[in-house]
C-alpha cells in the first residue's frame, strides 16, 4: 500500500508542476505574440507616417 500511496503523490505533483509550467509558458506566449503585434503596428506606422 505504502509504494500506490507513493504514485500517487508523485503523480499529484506532477500535475501541479505540469500546470504551472503550461501557465508560465501560456502567459509568457501571449506576452510574446502581444509584443510583436505592437512592433508590427509601430513599423507599420513609422513606414506610413515617418518614411520619405
Amino acid at each position: 500500500m505504502d509504494s500506490n500511496f507513493v504514485q500517487y503523490i508523485a503523480l499529484l505533483l506532477m500535475i501541479i508542476i505540469g500546470f504551472v509550467v503550461v501557465k508560465r509558458m501560456a502567459g509568457c506566449l501571449l506576452r510574446t505574440v502581444v509584443t510583436i503585434a505592437m512592433v508590427a503596428v509601430l513599423a507599420f506606422l513609422y513606414y506610413k507616417y515617418f518614411r520619405v
